[in-house]
Protein backbone atom coordinates (compact mmCIF):
# COMPACT_ATOMS: atom_id res chain seq x y z
CA UNK A 1 0.00 0.00 0.00
CA UNK A 2 2.66 2.29 0.46
CA UNK A 3 3.76 2.46 -3.23
CA UNK A 4 0.29 4.57 -3.61
CA UNK A 5 0.18 8.39 -3.76
CA UNK A 6 -2.91 10.26 -3.10
CA UNK A 7 -3.36 13.85 -4.09
CA UNK A 8 -5.89 16.15 -5.20
CA UNK A 9 -7.40 15.97 -8.88
CA UNK A 10 -6.59 19.48 -10.39
CA UNK A 11 -8.66 20.66 -13.79
CA UNK A 12 -6.37 19.10 -15.91
CA UNK A 13 -7.19 15.81 -14.99
CA UNK A 14 -11.03 15.94 -15.77
CA UNK A 15 -10.41 13.60 -18.82
CA UNK A 16 -8.66 11.53 -17.62
CA UNK A 17 -10.78 10.85 -14.43
CA UNK A 18 -13.94 10.46 -16.85
CA UNK A 19 -11.80 7.61 -19.25
CA UNK A 20 -11.06 5.68 -15.91
CA UNK A 21 -14.62 5.84 -14.38
CA UNK A 22 -15.90 4.07 -17.53
CA UNK A 23 -13.77 1.37 -16.53
CA UNK A 24 -13.52 1.31 -12.65
CA UNK A 25 -16.81 2.81 -11.53
CA UNK A 26 -20.25 1.41 -11.52
CA UNK A 27 -22.76 3.51 -13.02
CA UNK A 28 -22.70 6.70 -14.64
CA UNK A 29 -23.71 10.05 -12.80
CA UNK A 30 -25.84 12.97 -14.63
CA UNK A 31 -22.43 15.08 -13.63
CA UNK A 32 -20.02 12.45 -15.54
CA UNK A 33 -18.96 15.15 -17.60
CA UNK A 34 -16.29 17.55 -18.15
CA UNK A 35 -18.56 20.47 -16.87
CA UNK A 36 -19.04 18.15 -13.86
CA UNK A 37 -15.82 17.52 -12.66
CA UNK A 38 -14.46 21.01 -13.62
CA UNK A 39 -17.23 22.22 -11.09
CA UNK A 40 -16.31 20.05 -8.72
CA UNK A 41 -12.76 20.74 -8.46
CA UNK A 42 -13.91 24.59 -8.53
CA UNK A 43 -16.04 24.35 -5.93
CA UNK A 44 -14.04 22.24 -3.57
CA UNK A 45 -10.48 21.75 -4.82
CA UNK A 46 -9.75 18.55 -1.98
CA UNK A 47 -12.85 16.81 -2.98
CA UNK A 48 -11.81 14.81 -5.65
CA UNK A 49 -8.49 12.85 -4.42
CA UNK A 50 -7.03 10.25 -7.00
CA UNK A 51 -5.26 7.05 -5.91
CA UNK A 52 -1.83 6.99 -8.72
CA UNK A 53 0.60 3.92 -8.48
CA UNK A 54 3.96 4.69 -10.55
CA UNK A 55 2.02 7.63 -11.83
CA UNK A 56 -0.56 5.68 -13.39
CA UNK A 57 -4.67 6.92 -11.91
CA UNK A 58 -5.50 3.28 -9.97
CA UNK A 59 -8.27 4.83 -7.94
CA UNK A 60 -11.05 7.84 -6.88
CA UNK A 61 -13.12 8.97 -4.48
CA UNK A 62 -15.30 11.74 -3.71
CA UNK A 63 -14.99 13.37 -0.37
CA UNK A 64 -17.47 15.75 0.07
CA UNK A 65 -18.33 17.73 2.97
CA UNK A 66 -20.98 20.80 3.18
CA UNK A 67 -20.71 21.95 6.71
CA UNK A 68 -22.76 19.25 8.38
CA UNK A 69 -22.33 15.83 6.78
CA UNK A 70 -18.62 14.13 5.03
CA UNK A 71 -20.19 12.82 1.79
CA UNK A 72 -18.25 9.95 -0.39
CA UNK A 73 -19.19 9.16 -4.01
CA UNK A 74 -17.04 7.40 -6.54
CA UNK A 75 -15.05 4.98 -4.75
CA UNK A 76 -13.66 3.49 -7.58
CA UNK A 77 -10.63 1.46 -7.93
CA UNK A 78 -9.41 0.06 -11.48
CA UNK A 79 -10.22 -3.73 -11.55
CA UNK A 80 -6.26 -4.66 -12.02
CA UNK A 81 -5.51 -3.34 -8.76
CA UNK A 82 -8.09 -4.23 -6.40
CA UNK A 83 -8.01 -5.93 -3.06
CA UNK A 84 -4.29 -3.72 -2.83
CA UNK A 85 -5.21 -1.43 -0.31
CA UNK A 86 -6.21 1.70 -2.84
CA UNK A 87 -9.32 2.08 -1.52
CA UNK A 88 -7.90 1.68 1.86
CA UNK A 89 -5.85 4.50 1.31
CA UNK A 90 -8.55 6.55 -0.91
CA UNK A 91 -10.47 6.31 2.37
CA UNK A 92 -8.27 7.06 4.71
CA UNK A 93 -7.18 10.44 3.44
CA UNK A 94 -11.06 11.13 2.73
CA UNK A 95 -11.78 10.33 6.66
CA UNK A 96 -8.23 12.27 7.58
CA UNK A 97 -9.94 15.23 5.31
CA UNK A 98 -13.04 14.81 7.06
CA UNK A 99 -12.07 14.92 10.78
CA UNK A 100 -9.67 17.86 9.92
CA UNK A 101 -12.49 20.33 8.84
CA UNK A 102 -14.20 18.97 11.96
CA UNK A 103 -16.62 16.18 10.13
CA UNK A 104 -18.32 13.96 12.65
CA UNK A 105 -19.92 10.97 9.82
CA UNK A 106 -19.56 9.98 6.44
CA UNK A 107 -21.96 8.50 4.30
CA UNK A 108 -21.48 7.08 1.22
CA UNK A 109 -23.17 6.54 -2.04
CA UNK A 110 -23.40 3.21 -2.90
CA UNK A 111 -25.87 1.10 -5.69
CA UNK A 112 -28.00 -1.83 -4.36
CA UNK A 113 -26.92 -3.80 -7.49
CA UNK A 114 -23.25 -3.21 -6.48
CA UNK A 115 -21.94 -6.76 -4.07
CA UNK A 116 -18.84 -6.06 -4.62
CA UNK A 117 -18.91 -2.49 -3.38
CA UNK A 118 -21.27 -3.91 -0.59
CA UNK A 119 -18.14 -5.88 0.64
CA UNK A 120 -15.81 -2.99 0.06
CA UNK A 121 -17.74 -0.60 1.96
CA UNK A 122 -18.26 -3.23 5.09
CA UNK A 123 -14.51 -4.02 5.30
CA UNK A 124 -14.00 -0.44 5.85
CA UNK A 125 -16.35 -0.47 9.01
CA UNK A 126 -19.47 1.11 6.52
CA UNK A 127 -22.92 0.01 7.26
CA UNK A 128 -26.31 0.38 5.13
CA UNK A 129 -28.53 2.38 6.92
CA UNK A 130 -32.55 0.77 6.26
CA UNK A 131 -33.89 3.69 7.85
CA UNK A 132 -32.52 6.21 4.96
CA UNK A 133 -33.63 6.04 1.16
CA UNK A 134 -32.09 8.80 -1.39
CA UNK A 135 -34.69 10.83 -3.11
CA UNK A 136 -33.84 12.75 -6.27
CA UNK A 137 -34.86 14.90 -8.31
CA UNK A 138 -32.41 16.30 -11.63
CA UNK A 139 -32.04 19.85 -11.95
Amino acid sequence: MNDVRIRTARLADAAAVLDFWRVAAEGVSISDDRDGVSALVLRDPEALLLAERDGALVGTVIAGFDGWRCHLYRLAVHPAHRRQGVSTALLAAAEKRFAELGGRRGDAMVLEGNTVAHRAWGSAGYAREPQWGRWVKHL
